[in-house]
C-alpha cells in the first residue's frame, strides 16, 4: 500500500506539489496522470525517496520514506522512464549485479529465470545490454524492478519504445503483478491506463483535480447523458417507441443518413441506463440499430477538460488563429 498524506514540495516560492493526498491500496493498479510540468514527476521522485518532501508524508507499506528510507525503498520495485542499464553489461550480469544490490534473499537462479520468463528475457540474457533493442532494453528495465519480489511497483511509462505485441504483453503481466502488488502507473497514453488500472488520479498545476475510475470521471465530466442512434425504419414510429421508453425524457430525430435511416438524440434522466430497454423494443418491431455511441466523454477528453479546461485542450482556438492567418490576419 502507498499512503500519500498532504504532501507539498516547493521549490522556492513555488509549490512543485501543493497539499496532495491519495492511497494506493494493495492489489490495485493506480494511474497517475498529470500534464508536463503539472508535478507528476517530483510526486514519483518523493514516492521513491529520489528528493524529499517539504511537508506531509509519503508511506510505503506504513513505512514513512523520509523516517526509514532504506526499509520503505526494500518494498519498492521502480522502472523510470529511462531504465538504469549498465550497456557494458550482459542481461545475466546486470540481473546478477541488481540481485546483489537489493541484498536479495529468495533462491537466486529460480528467482531471475523466473523474472526473466515473465518478461521474455530468454533469449538474449547472454547478450551485451548496449546491443539490444529498444524495446529488450526496456523489459531489462522491467525485470531489475521486479527482482526480489517488491509489494510495490511504481512504473514510469513502461511501454515506452515496445512493439505493439510487447505493449500488449507488458499490460497484461501489469494487470497480473497487479492482483498481488500495489502499481503506480504513469503514462501518457491515455488508451493504456484506460486498459490497465482500476483508479485514476490527475495531477494538475501542483493539485488533484481528480481520483476515481476513468468510468465514472467520464460520467460525472460529461456535460449531458444522451444517446445518439441511427436506426432503420419508419422515423415517426421509431421516435414514439424510443420515448415510450422508461426514464426516456426527450427524443429529437436528427439528420437522414441513408433512404430509411435516421439519427436520433435520446436524452435519459441522469443515471439511468435505458440501452437495454431501447433495444427490446426496437427488436420486437424489427428496427435494426445500426449505430449506438454515448456522449459520455472519453479519457482523453475528460484528460484535456480536468487540465485545459475543455476536452478539446484549446484544439478548437488554435485552429481560428490558423484560419484567420490563413485569411490575412486578426482584423
Amino acid at each position: 500500500m502507498i499512503e500519500v498524506r498532504n504532501l507539498t514540495k516547493r521549490y522556492g516560492p513555488k509549490k512543485a506539489v501543493d497539499n496532495i493526498s491519495f492511497t494506493a491500496e494493495d492489489g490495485q493498479v493506480l494511474g497517475f496522470l498529470g500534464p508536463n510540468g503539472a508535478g507528476k514527476s517530483t510526486t514519483m521522485n518523493i514516492l521513491t525517496g529520489y528528493i524529499s518532501s517539504t511537508e506531509g508524508e509519503a508511506l510505503i507499506n506504513g513505512v514513512d520514506i523520509l523516517e526509514d528510507p532504506i526499509k520503505a525503498k526494500s518494498f519498492i520495485g521502480y522502472l523510470p522512464e529511462m531504465p538504469p542499464l549498465y550497456f557494458d553489461m550482459t542481461v545475466n550480469e546486470y540481473l546478477d549485479f541488481v540481485y546483489s544490490l537489493k541484498k536479495c534473499k529468495m533462491p537466486k537462479r529460480s528467482h531471475l529465470n523466473e523474472i526473466c520468463e515473465i518478461v521474455k528475457l530468454e533469449d538474449v540474457r547472454g547478450r551485451l545490454i548496449k546491443n539490444l533493442s529498444k524495446g529488450y532494453k526496456q523489459r531489462v528495465g522491467f525485470a531489475q524492478a521486479l527482482v526480489g519480489n517488491p509489494k510495490v511497483l511504481i512504473l514510469d511509462e513502461p511501454t515506452v519504445g515496445l512493439d505493439p505485441k510487447q505493449i500488449i504483453e507488458i499490460r497484461t503481466l501489469i494487470k497480473r503483478l497487479g492482483r498481488n502488488h500495489t502499481v503506480i502507473l504513469s503514462s501518457h497514453i491515455l488508451p493504456e491506463v484506460q486498459a490497465v488500472c482500476d483508479r485514476i488520479v490527475v495531477i494538475n498545476k501542483g493539485r488533484i483535480v481528480a481520483n476515481d475510475n476513468a468510468d465514472s470521471l467520464a460520467r460525472n465530466l460529461s456535460a449531458d447523458h444522451k444517446l445518439v442512434m441511427q436506426i432503420e425504419g419508419a422515423d415517426e414510429d421509431i421516435k414514439k417507441i424510443l420515448s415510450s421508453v422508461t426514464d426516456v425524457e426527450r427524443v429529437f430525430v436528427g439528420r437522414q443518413i441513408d433512404e430509411k435511416v435516421w439519427e436520433y438524440h435520446i436524452e435519459a434522466k441522469e443515471g439511468s441506463d435505458v440501452r437495454r430497454e431501447i433495444f427490446r423494443k426496437l427488436a420486437s418491431r424489427n428496427y435494426p440499430i445500426l449505430m449506438m455511441k454515448s456522449n459520455e466523454l472519453s479519457l482523453e477528453e475528460v484528460f484535456l477538460k480536468l487540465t485545459t479546461g475543455d476536452e478539446y485542450g484549446g484544439a478548437e482556438k488554435t485552429e481560428e488563429k490558423f484560419d484567420m492567418l490563413e485569411k490575412g490576419g486578426d482584423k
